[in-house]
């Protein structure tokens, strides 16, 4: 299917990224993709750190890095140095235009610059500023430096990662920088619609992954259950979970106990629906790992594939586990127009591929025009847009202004 540019529901809504590396790009790029022209305020001569990071040490040490190459679609770059109070007039004459700005700089930085919220606010009355940091502007911890790792121990994800005997384990991708990353392209959207623009959002990366624990937090909170590791299981229901196939393994969610007896019968072990072990869920659950073994002595002789198709056609949840290499190129992910190709990308030698925002509005993709831009690429046209002479721009450049 070709990827058509759709006019996005942010059109006409200007956004200043002032972030580096994931949680703030990934927020920036979400709304670039619903159409928001945004854009990136880089440092000079450095850029977003993630221009330097990525799988290939070339496009890195070009100043392309994969990992810059994943969030930055769609943006245009401008570098500016906010320590020359010239740098801090051209990102307030910006901000005097736009809707949006976004920083992710440790709290404090942005006031010592001069360049706050409240500084800011006097130039756009109705400026939207979104800070996001690991715990947030205020606490014991707001001064400390996050990455993903550091949220994801604190915030119990990795002690509830894993089974008994590999927990706590790290998720396997930046699960706390994206998570910040779409709370704050959400909270930012909501201020947009709100009747009177203007609002300062602190986004906690903390925060926002405690707050997608709600089943974890909830049976602590109101149950009294200590979250533990449950590895591939699903404590809240038997059998659910991931049982081993001939070439794999099988996620399977029989939550239900028409779904339970469903299963039993399709594997030929309608047996085991008569054994009180089995009786009922709870049951079930006690019995969980007993249950698992004698329902893996028929799984195993087939592949995982071929058992969900057919236990899916008969109302039983289930999936294969894939590597991520084969989901992206299931027709399911392939067929929806998720995957966006730029064939031309400055400073990079070949063609890239980027993912979309997970949602079609009215059956289209929202996507982006532009490929991820080198650094400082729009610097010139940015300026001379806010009237800025060729001449000064000329010594902004030579004085590192720019």
């Amino acid at each position: 299917m070709a990827t058509e540019t759709v006019s996005g529901p942010l059109g006409g809504v200007r956004v200043l990224d002032l972030t580096n590396v994931l949680a703030g790009p990934f927020a920036c790029q979400q709304l670039a993709h619903l159409g928001a022209e945004v854009i990136k305020v880089e440092a000079v001569g450095r850029g977003d750190l993630a221009r330097n990071l990525g799988a290939d040490p070339d496009l890195s040490a070009a100043g392309m890095g994969i990992s810059f190459l994943a969030q930055n679609a769609g943006k245009a770059s401008l570098t500016l140095n906010l320590k020359d109070p010239r740098g801090k007039d051209v990102l307030k004459t910006l901000v005097q235009g736009s809707d949006v700005l976004v920083e992710n700089y440790r709290p404090g930085v942005m006031d010592r610059l001069g360049l706050g919220y409240e500084t800011l606010r006097q130039t756009n009355p109705k400026l939207i500023y979104c800070a996001i940091s690991g715990f947030g502007q205020t606490g014991p911890w707001a001064d400390r430096p996050a990455y993903d790792q550091i949220i994801q121990g604190a915030s119990g994800v990795m002690s509830i990662t894993g089974d008994s005997q590999s927990a706590p384990l790290r998720v396997g991708y930046p699960l706390a920088d994206t998570v910040g990353g779409l709370t704050a392209a959400m909270t930012i959207c909501a201020a947009l619609n709100a009747e009177e623009n203007g609002a300062f959002i602190d986004v906690s990366m903390l925060e926002s992954v405690l707050a997608t624990m709600g089943w974890v937090v909830s049976n602590h909170l109101v149950g009294g259950v200590a979250p533990s590791a449950q590895g591939n299981e699903n404590p809240t229901s038997a059998p659910s979970g991931a049982f081993q196939c001939a070439d794999g393994l099988i996620n399977i969610a029989a939550n239900k106990d028409e779904q339970w007896t469903l299963l039993a019968h399709h594997l030929g072990r309608a047996d085991l629906l008569g054994q009180t072990e089995y009786a009922t869920r709870e049951d079930r659950k006690a019995h969980r790992l007993r249950l698992k073994a004698e329902l893996e002595t028929v799984l195993t002789t087939r592949p995982a594939r071929d058992w969900a198709e057919e236990l899916n056609a008969i109302g039983v949840p289930a999936g294969a586990v894939m590597s991520v290499p084969d989901a992206l190129k299931h027709p399911q992910i392939t067929g929806r127009d998720f995957i966006k190709r730029f064939e031309t990308v400055p400073g990079v030698d070949r063609p890239v591929d980027i993912v979309s925002v997970g949602a079609l509005f009215n059956g289209k993709r929202p996507t982006v025009k532009t490929p991820p831009p080198e650094l400082g690429q729009d610097s010139t046209h940015i300026l001379e847009s806010m009237g800025y002479s060729a001449e000064t721009i000329e010594t902004l450049r030579k004085e590192g202004v720019i």
